[in-house]
């Protein structure tokens, strides 16, 4: 195998398991000194330390606030637990890659980051169709048969990303065959391709599902609308909102997906990092857009920090954009 491969390689042990940017894998051996820490890699595991803090809020607040059991809750709830996987496993690679670098522990970790980021890509798909069906199936949305479809739908999320997260330890990897490697090591090149067009297609169906909803979010202001003026300025600010996290998504997953499909393992490591830590903020913002915005999970944590509401938070109103 040769020290090229070793060097342009931009995962060394799992997935996120980068090489030094030097010429010598970060690896501690008896008969080596400890090599200096990658800055990429500190960059990596505080964003991880960051994901995991947001996302276990999140789920504390759902957890302990009863009356935040309604399908979008749950949907929310799903998507903190994971990206709260996600930065554990971000944290527990970089641990991995400067403390225990052994074959299994490369696929375990690489196992956990795929099935976590996948788990929230796809949860971010659940929350959008959420919204097309809240729109579009107003009157029957508060429903049984909702709930019930939101939980098969979560459950389905999860079977499948587990399923995707343990093809590694199944021998769907590049262990043996430097070569075939993906920019993420040991993922190899067609695996990632597959990931990388899957996730293409995930952000134009939720393109469609948005365009639908600004759609239908229009139709009804003109068609109940009596203060037409103060109805526009409302439905362009849910416009506005729906561009802003189309947008956030896009910027983050966008870069990766691509370069995932043009490059290898022989590119430089440095695009490949340039590419992941944005992939990787997705999940710092995901709380931000997702859950912290939601009025209903702003009281229970304004209560949980200083046992009081802000008036201007109690007397709003929810809105779908709020979700």
């Amino acid at each position: 195998m040769s020290n090229q491969l070793q060097n342009t390689s931009a995962f060394n042990s799992a997935t996120w398991d980068f090489q030094d940017l030097g010429n010598s894998s970060p690896v501690r051996t008896p008969e080596m000194r400890p090599v200096a820490v990658n800055p990429w890699d500190i960059a990596l595991c505080v964003t991880g330390t960051l994901i995991s803090c947001e996302n276990a809020i999140v789920i504390a607040i759902l957890f302990y606030t009863p009356t935040l059991r309604a399908p979008m809750f749950v949907l929310i709830g799903s998507l903190a637990v994971a990206d709260l996987l996600a930065g554990i496993g971000l944290i527990l690679n970089f641990v991995f890659t400067y403390m225990l670098n052994t074959e299994f522990v490369t696929l375990i970790s690489v196992g956990l980051l795929i099935a976590a980021f996948s788990a929230s890509v796809l949860n971010i798909l659940a929350i959008t169709v959420d919204r097309y069906l809240s729109l579009y199936n107003a009157l029957t949305y508060h429903t049984e048969r909702t709930v019930t479809f939101t939980y098969v739908m979560v459950i389905l999320i999860w079977l499948l990303c587990i399923a995707l997260g343990s093809l590694p330890l199944l021998g769907w990897n590049c262990l043996r065959d430097e070569s075939s490697c993906s920019i993420c090591r040991p993922v190899t090149k067609n695996n990632a391709v597959a990931l990388a067009v899957t996730f293409l297609l995930v952000f134009a169906l939720m393109m469609q599902l948005y365009l639908q909803i600004c759609k239908i979010a229009f139709r009804h202001a003109q068609q109940i609308a009596v203060q037409h003026h103060f109805m526009a300025i409302s439905t362009t600010k849910g416009v506005s909102t729906l561009s802003i996290i189309l947008c956030t998504f896009a910027l983050c997953w966008m870069p990766f997906a691509m370069y995932s499909i043009v490059a290898d393992s022989s590119y430089p490591i440095i695009y490949t990092y340039a590419t992941v830590l944005p992939a990787t903020c997705s999940s710092v913002i995901n709380p931000i857009i997702y859950a912290f915005r939601n009025p209903d999970i702003q009281k229970s944590l304004w209560l949980a920090c200083c046992g009081c509401v802000p008036s201007n938070i109690s007397l709003r109103p929810r809105t779908s954009s709020d979700v």
